[in-house]
């Protein structure tokens, strides 16, 4: 007998953000990211936050990112995550988890679905008390060490459907009876897989297919706007600096009156 389920989303869904970032900073720590492409990737992840992604621009950080692991033992990623967790917890929505508690007692089984390394996905999971994460695998050599291709399907787009639709054949969900939850265009195939589609936080692409499809939509995400007012401040603040430089430049040398003795 087939059971009903929920999906969800991790970036900028099931919490603010994106996991990968969060990683990023801790393998920067562990010399495995060099700071100059933290950098780069943090400008990437402020666009992600207001603008979300395109799939060229999520390529090639897959591609950098699979570049960056290979030949590291499997074994030095696997004693970074409580680090990672510890980064990643305190960006979990409050009211994301209690649709996950929701769904639970509603007797649905819960589950995380990501594009981010299953070494994340899973444990990740099992700490918020959900069923069980669907993420990206990385094959491991005869070495334990990454070779920097994929064991599986690239947990992302139309890979997200083929996960899901082998977890749910192995684990008896019956996908037309399941809920699934996400904020990206990307995931359009992810959302149109289930008979209950929520989109949360949605970038405007999706937005605008939620409004016509008549699907939930769920709005809680107000750091994008921050972000867009404190970048307009550091604007201002930079502008007026400058101008005040320039003032400073152009501004005449004081007079000098006679000393009268």
């Amino acid at each position: 007998m087939q059971r009903a389920a929920a999906f969800f989303d991790l970036d900028k869904t099931l919490m603010a953000g994106s996991s990968g970032m969060q990683f990023a900073r801790v393998a920067t720590q562990h010399g495995i990211v060099s700071r100059r492409l933290l950098v780069s990737w943090g400008v990437e992840h402020l666009r992600y936050r207001l603008r979300g992604t395109t799939d060229a621009r999520t390529t090639e950080v897959l591609r950098v990112a699979r570049d960056l692991i290979s030949g590291v033992p499997a074994r030095s990623l696997e004693r970074m995550n409580p680090e990672v967790m510890a980064a990643i917890l305190p960006r979990v929505y409050p009211q994301m988890l209690d649709e996950v508690y929701a769904h639970q007692d509603a007797g649905r089984a819960t589950f995380i679905v990501s594009a981010a390394g299953n070494g994340v996905v899973e444990p990740l999971a099992a700490v918020l008390g959900m069923d069980g994460g669907i993420g990206t695998r990385y094959e491991v050599g005869e070495d334990a060490a990454f070779t920097g291709r994929f064991d599986g399907p690239f947990v992302y787009g139309q890979g997200k459907v083929e996960a899901m639709e082998a977890f749910a054949a192995e684990h008896g969900i019956d996908l037309a009876a399941s809920y699934a939850y996400s904020d990206s265009i990307s995931d359009l195939p992810m959302l149109r897989a289930v008979g209950h589609p929520v989109v949360v936080n949605p970038d405007p692409p999706l937005a605008e297919i939620a409004r016509e499809e008549g699907w939930q939509t769920m709005r809680f995400e107000r750091l994008g706007r921050r972000l867009v007012a404190l970048a307009v401040t550091l604007l201002a603040t930079v502008a007026g600096f400058g101008a005040s430089r320039i003032a400073a430049r152009r501004k005449p040398p004081p007079r000098r009156f006679p000393v009268r003795r």
